[in-house]
């Protein structure tokens, strides 16, 4: 086997146990229940947490750059497991409005899957990776002026996941 078939093996294995451990973690993971350790355990560490003024705690997990979900898990003031939610959907991506900053994209989406500038056209794109129509992986692209607000959205063809 050459170093590259290793390689890719690996990246394969990776990548089926962290859906692995998605898949345990939504079935083990019980509302009212399991805590935020238990999270922690079946989820690993997470990418962000964002606090609130309530007590409540979301812990974000972008399974990003090859996967195309990020959950946010819901962490109640009794620091109990309330649920989770995929945040690469439809419904969250119609939210987005031009002049919205980094930091209100960022809460509403979770990390991107990646950032690339764009110094000809004086802005940086921030995209993510979703399933769009059940079974098409796409990304979600904002288009961010220098001063860090949305310009505009765009969406487009994975093409890593596509074949081309």
């Amino acid at each position: 086997m050459t170093n590259f078939a290793r390689m890719l093996l690996a990246i394969v294995c990776c990548a089926m146990a962290l859906a692995g451990c998605d898949q345990v973690a939504q079935t083990e993971l019980k509302v009212g229940e399991s805590t935020a350790d238990d999270v922690r355990r079946l989820m690993g560490k997470p990418d962000m947490v964002w606090a609130e003024n309530d007590g409540r705690e979301f812990l974000d997990y972008p399974r990003a750059p090859n996967g195309h979900v990020t959950y946010r898990v819901e962490i109640g003031p009794d620091g109990r497991y309330r649920g989770m939610r995929n945040l690469l959907v439809d419904e969250r991506f119609r939210q987005v409005n031009a002049g919205m900053t980094r930091d209100d994209v960022y809460q509403l989406l979770g990390k991107p899957t990646e950032k690339t500038p764009f110094p000809l056209k004086n802005e940086e794109v921030w995209s993510w990776r979703h399933q769009a129509d059940g079974q098409t992986v796409a990304l979600f692209n904002i288009h961010l002026d220098p001063d860090g607000r949305v310009k505009t959205t765009s969406q487009s063809m994975d093409l890593r996941n596509q074949g081309g």
